[in-house]
């Protein structure tokens, strides 16, 4: 492959997010009519929410070359703790309060596993999900917990005329991508996902970067379990079940890459999430068999992770035109 041919396929690579969502938009529009009706994108932006909130939380993670597969197990320990205060009657406040420090607290557990006893990020966090998920099973005695009105006001609640889910995502979306695209941190994460060994070597402190993002990852899966937790009114058995999969494909179809060192959050992660979301929508909306669901789900991320190859060969590719060409 030639660097002329390599630079618009790795341009059409790059788009392919938004070129796909206006494929979805189209053809569920055509199908469906219903789909593209304000209300029904806008419920698409507000049920998206929670997954692109986890979702920017796994862009960290995957920055740094890393995976967290414990963010479903965690939005469901987080989401178990969260019913058990709210049915026992603790300030809604206190609650929310205790849900996000949950969070950061199985965040900093997958910290520790990774930076201190240097255990690969990918057995460490499938191990910390059986833990996790195996807690929260232990607090609801595996059954389904209904919450009162008092904590599922959240969802429909508005502020200024915006639902608070969609207020949620924006500030979470530019507090993240102001962090890494403004600050040294930012920088250093890319750095330690481009070359761990070089970013070492040039004085960053490549093992706090690796713990921080694992924070940042948990506490990001407690944020989407409280907006998660707020739209279904329920913590059943099988909540946050896959999400780190749907969190994952997200940020990898928006242009993160699975090998560490590429992405961002705004607008890739979010078009990720959005991509999967009005999928399941549209699916809805047709009254498509149910068992559907997963195939076209495990379309969507092989999608991703091919995407991803791609854009990764053709990346090598170029540089070793450019290098030849010097």
């Amino acid at each position: 492959m030639t660097t002329p041919t390599a630079k618009p396929l790795l341009a059409t690579l790059n788009s392919a997010p938004i070129a796909l969502f206006g494929v979805v938009l189209l053809v569920f529009g055509l199908l469906s009519p219903a789909f593209l009706a304000p209300r029904s994108l806008l419920n698409v932006v507000v049920q998206s929410s929670p997954t692109a909130i986890v979702a920017t939380g796994m862009t960290f993670v995957l920055l740094t070359a890393g995976v967290d597969l414990s963010v479903g197990a965690t939005m469901y320990l987080v989401a178990a703790v969260g019913a058990k205060l709210v049915l026992g009657g603790a300030p809604l406040a206190a609650t929310l309060a205790v849900m996000v420090v949950t969070g950061f607290v199985c965040g900093a557990l997958n910290a520790w596993v990774v930076t201190r006893l240097g255990i690969l990020a990918f057995i460490a966090t499938l191990g910390t999900q059986y833990v996790g998920r195996g807690l929260g099973l232990w607090l609801t005695e595996t059954r389904a917990m209904n919450l009162p009105d008092s904590y599922t006001w959240l969802a429909s609640l508005r502020l200024v005329g915006v639902p608070l889910p969609v207020l949620v995502l924006v500030l979470v979306l530019a507090l993240a991508h102001l962090v890494l695209t403004r600050t040294p941190f930012g920088r250093q994460v890319y750095a330690v996902g481009q070359d761990l060994e070089a970013a070492r070597k040039a004085g960053v402190s490549t093992r706090r970067i690796l713990a921080a993002v694992y924070v940042v990852a948990g506490i990001g899966a407690a944020l989407g379990s409280i907006l998660s937790l707020a739209q279904l009114s329920v913590v059943a058995p099988t909540f946050g079940v896959n999400k780190e999969f749907q969190a994952i494909a997200a940020a990898v179809l928006g242009g993160t890459s699975l090998f560490g060192g590429r992405g961002r959050v705004w607008p890739g992660t979010l078009l990720g999430a959005l991509l999967i979301q009005g999928v399941e929508n549209g699916l809805v909306s047709l009254n498509a068999d149910p068992y559907l669901y997963p195939l076209v789900t495990s379309a969507i991320i092989f999608l991703a992770v091919l995407m991803d190859s791609l854009r990764r060969q053709v990346l090598a590719r170029l540089g070793r035109r450019r290098i030849r060409n010097d």
